[in-house]
């Protein structure tokens, strides 16, 4: 009934879009304007940060909005990961700078703040950073899209897994904010109905610095694994720590519930290899993806596109395309609405869908990182184990709890 219900909802907005006569939309003031909102310095710098911004400007080059009668801006702010900032940065966009959709977005906190002022100010949210499911659940939004992953797919994703292959006991060492509580909820969930157990649970600061004593309470527990319910920083930290412990020699193995290619560059494949992981998106995969994964190291010191950057760019080369048919970006919810009704398609993700609830629909894959001996060029860090179907990979809109979903 649900596919029905989205099926219908995607033809009638359709129809909408190629009805609209263009004579009578325009641009608000005559520019699309995209705000990058993430962590340009701190923690999230090296998944999202500057990089993100690279992908936005870059999908606007390749998507040449000239062509098309647009002229485009680039804007990008850091939120420093507090939800206030973050909030008041998205306010002065929309009332002074004219900003009319906001991208990326990492730290759950900021995400669910900035949220409720998009769909105040009736603009756009494209998320591609940041990861609580909850954005497509009790917090959906009709001026929301949840891009690339979420803390749902990942928990179902590598936690499966991890229980599949003998990994029965887990200890969270979770970041102690929306997203940790949300990925570490998700996970413990699938880690119990896959058969296994959690033996226990230690919250730690957003950022950290110091993980001995929370790595000294998981090797205590006794549990197989340690799942990392955190990102970033915090995980790269966490693992390094984790190794001069001896806690890895010592038969417990880690599971990076959010682990991105930043980081294993980070902690180089020494210390990274054998890490089970689940992403929207590998630089490595194709012709394409290697194309724009090249590029990005060239522009960015040498480092490889994570999936949220990937993201940003996907996210971005649709929203343009939806804006250009109609010559207009000024009513959010009527672009996400137009977004929903068409297929997605981009070079780095292919062909998808936008679900009724908001979430953003494409296979997933689970990655293990190579031993050093098995990498062969620069960025060759991961090998395929398993591709995620894109209609198994993300929480059915049925158990999400979304207003915007009507069940019958």
């Amino acid at each position: 009934m649900i596919k029905q219900l989205n099926t219908h909802l995607r033809k009638i907005c359709f129809g909408l879009l190629v009805a609209a006569p263009a004579v009578q939309a325009q641009v608000s003031d005559g520019v699309v304007r995209i705000g990058v909102l993430n962590d340009l310095s701190g923690t999230y710098a090296g998944l999202s940060g500057p990089g993100s911004v690279w992908a936005a400007k870059q999908a606007v080059a390749d998507f040449e909005p000239e062509k098309h009668g647009l002229k485009v801006e680039v804007v990008a702010a850091d939120h420093q990961n507090k939800p206030d900032v973050g909030a008041s940065v998205a306010r002065r966009w929309f009332d002074v700078d004219k900003v009319d959709v906001i991208v990326d977005v990492p730290t759950s906190s900021v995400i669910l703040a900035v949220n409720e002022v998009v769909r105040e100010k009736n603009k756009v949210l494209l998320v591609s950073g940041g990861g609580s499911s909850d954005l497509t659940g009790k917090a959906c939004s009709p001026n929301t899209i949840h891009w690339t992953y979420d803390t749902w797919a990942l928990a179902n994703g590598t936690g499966k897994a991890v229980v599949g292959s003998g990994g029965k006991s887990w200890f969270f060492m979770t970041a102690d904010y929306a997203f940790g509580h949300a990925l570490e909820r998700d996970t413990a969930s699938v880690v119990e109905k896959s058969g296994g157990t959690v033996m226990g649970k230690v919250r730690h600061p957003f950022p950290g610095t110091d993980f001995s004593s929370y790595l000294l309470q998981a090797q205590a527990s006794g549990a197989q694994i340690i799942g990392l319910a955190n990102a970033g920083g915090d995980t790269i930290v966490a693992v390094k720590q984790a190794s001069e412990f001896g806690i890895t020699a010592g038969g417990q193995k880690l599971a990076g519930l959010l682990v991105f290619i930043s980081d294993v560059q980070a902690l180089g494949l020494e210390a990274a290899q054998g890490l089970m992981l689940t992403a929207a998106w590998y630089w490595d995969m194709n012709d394409a993806s290697r194309e724009f994964g090249r590029a990005f190291a060239a522009a960015n010191g040498g480092k490889f596109p994570t999936m949220a950057q990937a993201g940003v760019y996907s996210a971005v080369t649709n929203y343009l395309r939806t804006v250009a048919v109609n010559n207009d970006d000024g009513n959010g919810a009527e672009v996400v609405a137009r977004m929903k009704a068409v297929k997605t398609e981009d070079k780095l993700f292919g062909e998808g869908s936008i679900r009724a609830d908001g979430r953003k629909i494409h296979p997933l894959y689970l990655f293990e990182v190579k031993k050093p001996s098995e990498s062969k060029y620069p960025g060759d860090y991961y090998k395929l184990l398993s591709t995620i179907p894109a209609d198994e990979a993300f929480r059915p809109m049925s158990a999400g709890g979304c207003s915007l979903v009507t069940l019958k």
